[in-house]
């Protein structure tokens, strides 16, 4: 059983190109499976009873993608004849799951946190001042493309053109795609930084790098906004992700199509994307409060 998963995570990492934490995630499933069955051969009840203790011990959310994992991974078992029958064709797992909306950033805090990281940077001087640069940069470029925090940690020197502003991300299943930085203080600020540093990115190849000349990992983004967002004395705990959510919930709520924030985002359905729909609560509250039908009836009021 050992010696299949690896041939498949072999195969979801070479021919199906998925990153290396959806494979370590994929591991981690298949692991934890093959020691609860202890056999090649299942029948539908032991199938049922691992996904009973599944739902003991994990959030619906988490459920969900650990049988997935199974399956897909029966599913490559079936479609390379390593197996006669697929076990989990008969299982029909459905689940109520809790619908958990978009933490987003209020407008005002991402104005706040931005002036807080240009004060910071306006009164630096030397290896702090080029630090800063990067900071700012990071956050303009998260803000600005709505971009995951590793696409933006994982841009690539050639994968960023200045003088256009149009960006290729590498998304999930290593799709590519494109997206413009059309915003001229944006784009003044990604020059900047790469005059500043860039002996550095040249010899590392990544076009964020810290103070060591490595590439800055998602991780230090996180630590960066932490220490920002102190320092602003905001006392929301704002994460990188954020930016994507606030990024898509702003443009909706201005009336951009959602099916282009679905392309911006590297969404391959739009119903994640419509999920920003909902959060888009302010635009909701000036449509009911200009085109509710109300507005157009004579009501009495009450007197006194």
């Amino acid at each position: 059983m050992t010696e299949r998963m690896e041939k498949y995570l072999d195969y979801c990492k070479y021919r199906k190109e998925l990153d290396d934490k959806t494979i370590k995630a994929y591991r981690i499933d298949l692991r934890q499976f093959s020691e609860a069955v202890e056999r090649d051969t299942l029948d539908r009840t032991v199938i049922e009873a691992y996904i009973t203790e599944l739902h003991k011990n994990y959030r619906q959310k988490t459920v969900k993608r650990k049988i997935a994992s199974i399956k897909s991974y029966y599913n490559y078992l079936e479609d390379e004849m390593l197996i006669e029958e697929n076990p989990f064709r008969r299982i029909k797992v459905k689940f109520k799951e809790t619908e958990t909306l978009p933490r987003i950033i209020p407008r005002e805090e991402i104005e706040t946190l931005l002036n807080c990281i240009y004060r910071e940077l306006n009164s630096s001087v030397g290896c702090a001042y080029r630090c800063r640069l990067r900071d700012v940069a990071a956050v303009e470029l998260m803000f600005a493309t709505g971009a995951r925090v590793y696409e933006i940690s994982s841009i690539r020197e050639e994968s960023i053109n200045l003088d256009s502003g149009l960006i290729r991300f590498m998304g999930k299943g290593r799709k590519e795609r494109y997206v413009q930085v059309s915003d001229p203080d944006v784009l003044s600020i990604l020059r900047k930084y790469y005059e500043g540093n860039q002996a550095a990115i040249k010899e590392c190849g990544y076009f964020f790098v810290n103070r060591y000349g490595n590439r800055f990992t998602e991780q230090d983004m996180r630590y960066m906004l932490k220490r920002y967002t102190a320092l602003a004395g905001i006392e929301r705990n704002i994460t990188p992700h954020m930016f994507r959510h606030s990024f898509a919930t702003y443009l909706i709520e201005d009336d951009v199509d959602v099916s282009c924030v679905q392309r911006i985002l590297g969404h391959s359905s739009i119903n994640t994307t419509q999920i920003y729909i909902h959060v888009a609560a302010k635009k909701q509250a000036e449509i009911l409060k200009e085109k509710h039908p109300r507005n157009k009836m004579r009501i009495m009021q009450v007197q006194g």
